[in-house]
């Protein structure tokens, strides 16, 4: 009898290896993985947001619109959470998808305006929270890339037969990916509006004759 059940158990197993049910797991598991690395490098990039736009305000104060931009971009951020249970919806991450990507676009702007004020530029704090910015956008990018990387070998995986019928039944859906849309918008550039005239500096005192 327990030689039978041995049998049994090995022929469950050679069963689930040959109907692609652990490679189902193991790559369900990168996806899973590479979206958690997505989203760290998108919170990174959100904790710098308060300190930069500090920095900024305190040599172009007139720029409220783009300050006003930059807060609500990040204000829905905060609001909108995927989590890699939600990666089958498509609507889900295409939300995700256009609030980063209105945070892209405002720190943008945000940045563009450095280069109105050559004070700004030179300072110490703004440029290193200038290259912090830089360094993680590229982790945000190699972070995006292998989790498509990943959805997409998880996807093919489990469309193919037999592997599609395994996944029917344990209930493993394809994923959503980011869209050839979203990534044309994060890489085009905003139009900045430097039309307004910056503010004037007061005149320094003359010195008593």
């Amino acid at each position: 009898m327990r030689v039978i059940r041995l049998l049994s158990l090995l022929l469950l197993v050679a069963t689930l290896n040959g109907c692609g049910y652990n490679a189902i797991q193991s790559k369900d598991e990168a996806v899973k993985a590479a979206w958690s690395e997505v989203v760290n490098q998108y919170q990174r990039r959100a904790d710098l947001v308060p300190n930069l736009v500090n920095t900024v305000k305190g040599y172009a104060q007139h720029e409220e619109a783009v300050f006003t931009q930059v807060a609500q971009a990040r204000a829905q951020v905060g609001k909108i959470t995927l989590t890699a249970d939600d990666l089958s919806d498509e609507a889900k991450l295409k939300q995700f998808q256009a609030a980063q990507g209105e945070l892209s676009s405002a720190l943008s702007r945000l940045m563009a305006v450095s280069e109105n004020y050559p004070q700004l530029k030179a300072d110490g704090l703004f440029q290193n929270l200038q290259a912090q910015l830089e360094g993680t956008e590229n982790r945000v990018t190699v972070a995006r890339n292998r989790y498509i990387q990943a959805v997409q070998d998880y996807n093919v995986f489990v469309r193919q037969f037999p592997n599609n019928l395994t996944a029917m039944l344990f209930g493993y859906k394809p994923k959503a990916n980011f869209t050839v849309e979203n990534e044309k918008q994060i890489s085009t550039a905003p139009t900045v509006d430097f039309s307004k005239p910056a503010p004037p500096k007061p005149a320094e005192p003359q010195p008593a004759h």
